[in-house]
């Protein structure tokens, strides 16, 4: 049996110079939207996260989080994705558990390594060893979120008698995991109760899953199809939107080509010409959308597509879409 596929979309808090705005405003009308797409039914509100960007990407998501925790009431809320190699463990599991309490339960996080040296640096964390750093964090939180007293010595982190009080409802906290690597692939079946990214590696994770024994349909997957719109008038829609998705494929371009550590072909910074011709930007009519999900359900057990407010369009303009 299918899941029920419901709709999100993920908010960046991004400020760039040509759209640029006072800080606040921007930040608590991101928060109205929330609680607006909420009303009008959406099933999902997703914070990502960066450091060091020239734009003012949100650099904490659970502050952002637990604001729109406050002024929601159903609407699951995550990161997508936070970057768990930059966090201390016990004190992550510490704030989800407390902001899982203030959002009833809603709260579901998306976690990754990252990509960009200059992020872990900035952090004091070894860029080469994320991957192993994360291992072990991924088994403390976990532990901790289930009500375990953890005691813990390894190359990372040594611990001794953590545990969560309050402690997380429920006795955990959903983790999507990205990446696109075998090894990320392998944690997501270890660790995780879904896997969050693109098509083909969610369908690798299905493929995984399928080789353990393990069963598929049980599996959830969620895809973030960033630059999806989906409109009654799909050549004014992207006559109106491309420069604002633009930025968001040029800047994501740019930080992927730093290190070449995505593990993925990266989207190609381009003018908006060739932007706009290039069909990365995927406008859709609403019969277009439907087939493109019910093909996308056929494929995998997909239970959430998270789309995106991009930097620098207006509120209304975003609400109308």
């Amino acid at each position: 049996m299918q899941p029920k596929l419901t709709f999100g979309y993920l908010y960046d808090f991004r400020n760039p110079e040509p759209w640029k705005q006072d800080w606040t405003r921007l930040y608590q009308s991101t928060i109205d939207i929330v609680a607006e797409t909420e009303r009008l039914g959406f099933g999902g509100a997703w914070v990502p996260e960066h450091h060091l960007a020239s734009g003012g990407y949100i650099p904490s998501p659970l502050t952002a989080l637990t604001a729109f925790a406050a002024r929601t009431r159903s609407i699951k809320l995550g990161s997508a994705i936070a970057l768990a190699p930059l966090y201390n463990p016990v004190r992550f599991a510490t704030d989800c558990a407390v902001l899982s309490t203030i959002a009833g339960g809603r709260l579901e996080m998306g976690l990754a390594i990252g990509y960009r040296r200059r992020e872990t640096a900035a952090f004091g964390v070894d860029f080469t060893k994320r991957g192993r750093l994360f291992d072990e964090w991924l088994e403390i939180v976990t532990r901790l979120w289930a009500g375990e007293t953890v005691n813990y010595a390894g190359q990372h982190f040594t611990l001794s008698g953590a545990r969560l009080v309050p402690p997380a409802p429920g006795g955990k906290v959903p983790l999507f995991l990205g990446g696109f690597a075998d090894k990320a692939i392998e944690r997501v079946v270890r660790y995780g109760d879904g896997y969050l990214g693109n098509e083909d590696v969610c369908l690798a994770y299905v493929e995984k899953l399928r080789s353990l024994g393990r069963d598929a349909d049980l599996a959830k997957v969620r895809i973030t199809g960033l630059m999806t719109v989906v409109a009654e008038d799909p050549q004014a829609a992207l006559d109106e939107l491309a420069p604002y998705f633009l930025h968001v494929n040029n800047s994501y371009g740019e930080w992927a080509n730093e290190d070449n550590a995505l593990g993925v072909e990266p989207m190609k910074p381009m003018s908006l010409e060739k932007f706009k011709a290039s069909g990365a930007f995927n406008v859709l009519t609403p019969d277009q959308a439907i087939a493109m999900f019910k093909g996308l359900q056929s494929r995998m057990p997909l239970d959430h597509y998270m789309m995106m407010k991009p930097p620098g369009l207006p509120e209304d303009r975003f609400l109308h879409y």
